[in-house]
Order: structure tokens, then C-alpha cells, then sequence
């Protein structure tokens, strides 16, 4: 199996990510490649890479009906990501942990569970990204 952080490393592939997750939490069943193309403004090859990446890695389910695919966020992957980090925010925050208020209406549990968890990944991400960075003096 891919490393997972190899995966969500990548910006494209954070991005899908985060666009089946707000999907997801709207209520959709799933995501055309179609729709993934309109809404992140790139171009159909790309996107169909990013997801077989995410296929690969199981960060992603995908449903067919004819000729189309539909996408769903699948979030059990990440929970690799979740329990990596969190020992890093216990140890920095311990109970003092910062509470995120959140503008709009409740969440779903699983779409609150897989914002948590994609959240967590992504900065868990940059800060792999900016460490490498400090470590090469850029």
C-alpha cells in the first residue's frame, strides 16, 4: 500500500479531498470526474490521475452507473494520519487544546469525523513540507 502521507503530500490530491468532503457533507452520494474537473478548474487527465492515486490508497470508493463514476470520500484511511499526529497535539496543547467554532449548521457525524481527520492530515502535511523545507535552508 502507498504511504499515506506520500499521497495527501499533494496539493491536487488535498484539494479533491477537501471537495468530496464538502460534498459528502452537503448530502451527495458522490462526485462525477465531471464535476471534480468544473469545480477545481483543472483539466480531466489530472483529475483522473489524483483519483487513481486516491483509489490506490483507498482515500477514496468510486460507484459507476453507465459510464460515469462517482466518487466518495472513504475517511478510515486517514485514521493512520489521526492517531500519528495526535500525539503531537496532546503534546502541545495537552487540555488546553484551542476549540474550532464552526459558522454554519451541524455536520453529520461521519462528514464531522472525516473533516477532522482530513484537517489533521492536511497539516500534518505542511508541516512535513515546511520542515523539509527549514532542513534544506530554503
Amino acid at each position: 500500500m502507498t504511504d499515506i502521507f506520500d499521497v495527501i503530500a499533494d496539493g491536487t490530491r488535498r484539494d479533491i479531498l477537501q471537495l468530496l468532503l464538502r460534498h459528502m457533507s452537503e448530502g451527495e452520494t458522490g462526485t462525477s470526474v465531471s464535476q471534480i474537473v468544473a469545480d477545481l478548474g483543472i483539466s480531466q487527465p489530472t483529475v483522473s490521475k489524483h483519483l487513481k492515486v486516491l483509489r490506490d490508497a483507498e482515500l477514496v470508493s468510486v460507484r459507476e452507473d453507465g459510464q460515469r463514476r462517482f466518487y466518495s470520500l472513504a475517511v478510515e484511511p486517514l485514521e493512520v494520519v489521526d492517531d500519528w499526529l495526535v500525539p503531537f497535539l496532546v503534546d502541545a496543547y495537552g487540555d488546553a487544546a484551542p476549540d474550532i467554532d464552526y459558522p454554519g449548521g451541524p455536520l453529520p457525524d461521519s462528514a464531522a469525523h472525516a473533516a477532522e481527520v482530513v484537517g489533521r492530515a492536511a497539516a500534518s502535511a505542511k508541516h512535513v513540507v515546511t520542515t523539509a523545507f527549514k532542513r534544506f535552508g530554503a
